[in-house]
């Protein structure tokens, strides 16, 4: 294989980590975003470039400029690389690379001190990505996830069976990977997680729901993020009308009690006449009436805390 012509086929090499818990909804999502190759535990290649602060599991994204078998080309290439005047750099091998720590050092030096210009490891105008996989090294420029998402897993209104932040981000990004002049749903929005996650990254939200006191508690979250809290509706989502392009449901949850076989079948009826793609979350096994209500479903996963269990299924 000629890996200088087969890198530009997929320019991007992603790095991604999950806890073991949430290792179904990292691949569910991943997978749908990204459409790409797994080279090794944490690495993914890929044609699709997005910015991978969009998901909870990614850590950073390297876009290929130069991939070869040789590491005096690579050397050579990074003897090539032009910084603009002032301009700082760093270079580091990022450790879903494999190799060991001093091997990854050692890598990072010999071909960092090619770079002409200054090295700067703790705040650099430009960062440049290096691995290696079956004897291939990847070099490009890096972009680091902010993970600015983990400042919301406080809220001001929240219950203990909401959905959590990673969930939520997840949910939102594996009902709508394309979210550009799209309209997302949450029907049954609880406290508001999803529709703050799917707003944090630009997208069309909608929400409504049942509990007049969760109606109240989005609303307070939204406007404590900075999002108008008018996207939210008190109502039944029997009673919506209308057609959005996604949607996220999660189905209620009680400690005490489930939801009955014709609410469940009158729920999932009424998502299916509001759009064509969705993500459904529940505590239960509905996947029959999924299929019944006239959805196919294309993937799914379960996420567990504790004892604590949810089943989610991508929709279609």
């Amino acid at each position: 294989m000629d890996y200088n012509l087969d890198y530009k086929l997929t320019p991007y090499l992603y790095m991604y980590r999950s806890h073991e818990n949430e290792s179904g909804l990292c691949s569910l999502e991943l997978d749908v975003l990204l459409q790409g190759d797994i080279l090794a535990p944490g690495l993914i290649i890929a044609r699709e470039k997005i910015d991978p602060s969009r998901s909870p599991f990614l850590s950073g994204r390297i876009d290929i400029l130069c991939a070869s078998d040789s590491e005096e080309e690579i050397a050579q290439f990074a003897g090539g690389i032009r910084l603009g005047e002032g301009e700082t750099f760093k270079l580091f091998c990022p450790k879903e690379g494999g190799g060991t720590y001093e091997e990854r050092r050692e890598l990072e030096r010999r071909v960092g001190r090619q770079v002409s210009g200054t090295a700067d490891m703790r705040s650099p105008d430009r960062v440049f990505g290096l691995v290696m996989h079956e004897g291939v090294l990847l070099l490009g420029e890096y972009r680091e996830s902010d993970r600015s998402w983990q400042r919301r897993k406080v809220k001001p209104h929240n219950y203990s069976t909401g959905l959590g932040v990673v969930l939520s981000r997840s949910a939102v990004n594996i009902a709508a990977s394309r979210p550009e002049g799209l309209r997302i749903l949450d029907p049954c929005c609880g406290m508001g997680s999803v529709l703050i996650e799917g707003l944090s990254m630009g997208m069309d939200m909608a929400g409504c729901d049942l509990n007049p006191l969760a109606v109240r508690g989005a609303r307070g979250n939204l406007r404590h993020f900075g999002y108008p809290e008018n996207i939210v509706t008190l109502g039944d989502m029997r009673n919506l009308s209308g057609h959005f392009d996604a949607a996220v449901l999660d189905m209620p949850y009680n400690l005490c009690s489930v939801l009955s076989p014709t609410d469940t079948k009158e729920m999932l009826e009424t998502l299916r006449r509001l759009t064509g793609r969705a993500v459904i979350i529940s505590t239960q096994p509905v996947e029959e009436s999924i299929a019944a209500a006239g959805f196919s479903i294309k993937g799914g996963c379960t996420v567990s805390k504790g004892s604590f269990k949810r089943s989610l299924w991508l929709c279609v």
